[in-house]
């Protein structure tokens, strides 16, 4: 009834345009019409209006695993004679903005630690130059970075793995209606590939496991990646995996017979690519019109595994310097959700603790630079000494009444003190602003706001 139905010829075209589909075939190559049906009927749930999920997915009988990979890599004998590998960028003085499909390699200008020495945490200001880039923001607006994964990391993997990292190839999807990375160059190298692509450094997901069984010709290991797969398994998984934030190389270097016969054209369905991260912009264009200063915490925290965790981007940041050579960065701007008034007469009030003051510094020299002076800052770091940013810059704002600042420093007295004591201690003046229509601003260290 279903497919007599949706082959009617006097359906519109809008018959299924709130309909959201996904097509799996099972059928064998071996036949003239490989799952034609299939096929079939994806083409004519998109003809009536319907929106695909993801392309329509064809089992096959004959193949080994019963689906084959989305992409075949071609290797290549030699270096082609024209072109350059390297991924998409946007150029100084090009007409398109830059985006995550074409980003702007920008120069890095600075690196430099702003925590004390004796800090537990690494915390980085960075400056890029973004000069000819097409790029514009605003205070509240954040940065997307492409992190990239270290060289040490990179030929461990391909050693695990038994890769050439010089080896180069071709990427060419096994269906019409899939379409190759942007992020990756034609050709292009194991080492570009495992190095700007595939995040090796992220915990995997229980389908990792799934795929890992499949591909695997060690019966103990396979036995292993099973258990883990399974729905019995998953206490152990999280206690092997997820509790101890063990990454996707560490577990191919536990399976070392799996990884080493991992057929490289599986690497794209295995392992997921590298995200961008976003980070607050920390600085203005109005104050430094070819310049973005972002204020980094460079992650790394202890589990129970001997070598500590790592943030990808900001490790990877924190171990670029200038000083020894060019370094460019790919990035790109978007909105962000932090909006500041434009009337001059209207008070800010700012609660930015920790890093979390990165685009409140942004807002106060964009609104200085306006003329506006009513800012008021509620900032909190643990020592004077040691974590308060842009101390000086704060001072000299302050001479000019431009800015109210009010820190709090929690562990320089018996009492702990944050921004919130502060607030309460200034309550009547926190409200008088409120009276006058003032806009507060909080921003604190959560996992759904970029630092």
């Amino acid at each position: 009834n279903f497919w007599r139905f949706i082959f009617r010829k006097n359906l519109p075209t809008t018959a299924l345009c709130q309909m959201e589909f996904a097509v799996l075939g099972l059928g064998d190559s071996s036949y003239t019409k490989f799952n034609f049906v299939a096929k079939k009927l994806h083409r004519r749930l998109l003809q009536l209006g319907g929106s695909a999920l993801l392309p329509v997915c064809l089992g096959d009988d004959q193949h080994e695993l019963g689906l084959p990979s989305k992409f075949t890599l071609l290797f290549l004998q030699e270096a082609p004679s024209t072109g350059s590998e390297g991924q998409r960028v946007a150029h100084p003085g090009s007409q398109e903005p830059p985006s995550e499909s074409k980003p702007f390699l920008a120069p890095m200008i600075s690196n430099q630690r702003v925590t004390g020495p004796s800090h537990f945490q690494d915390v980085r200001l960075i400056e890029f130059d973004i000069s000819g880039s097409g790029i514009s923001f605003a205070a509240g607006d954040v940065v997307l970075i492409q992190p990239s994964n270290s060289a040490a990391h990179v030929q461990q993997f391909c050693q695990v793995l038994g890769l050439d990292p010089d080896q180069l190839f071709t990427l060419q999807p096994r269906e019409p209606d899939v379409s190759c990375p942007t992020r990756l160059p034609q050709p292009c190298s194991m080492r570009h590939l495992v190095s700007h692509y595939l995040d090796i450094a992220s915990v995997p997901r229980r389908s990792f496991f799934e795929l890992l069984a499949c591909l695997s010709l060690h019966e103990l290991e396979r036995e292993k990646l099973l258990e883990f797969s399974s729905a019995q398994g998953q206490e152990e998984l999280f206690e092997y995996c997820n509790r101890p934030r063990r990454t996707i190389l560490e577990v191919l270097c536990d399976f070392p017979h799996t990884a080493a016969a991992i057929p490289p054209d599986y690497l794209l369905d295995l392992i997921p690519a590298i995200r961008p991260r976003a980070f607050s912009i920390a600085s203005s264009m109005l104050a430094h019109p070819s310049r973005l200063q972002i204020l980094v915490a460079v992650v790394q925290f202890q589990t129970r595994l001997k070598e500590p965790r790592r943030g990808l981007c900001s490790s990877w940041l924190a171990s670029l310097d200038p000083g020894q050579g060019p370094v460019r960065v790919p990035l790109w701007v978007r909105p962000g959700s932090l909006a500041f008034p434009e009337t001059p007469d209207t008070p800010v009030i700012m609660v930015g603790p920790g890093t979390g003051v990165a685009p409140f510094r942004a807002a106060i020299q964009e609104r200085v630079a306006q003329g506006q002076t009513r800012n008021f800052l509620f900032f909190g770091c643990r020592w004077r000494d040691q974590d308060f940013y842009w101390e000086a810059e704060w001072q000299e704002l302050e001479m000019r009444d431009c800015l109210t600042l009010v820190p709090a420093f929690s562990r320089e007295q018996e009492q702990k003190v944050y921004v919130q004591h502060r607030l309460r201690e200034l309550g009547s003046l926190v409200w008088e602003l409120l009276d006058r229509q003032a806009t507060p601003s909080p921003c604190q260290r959560t996992s759904r706001r970029p630092l």
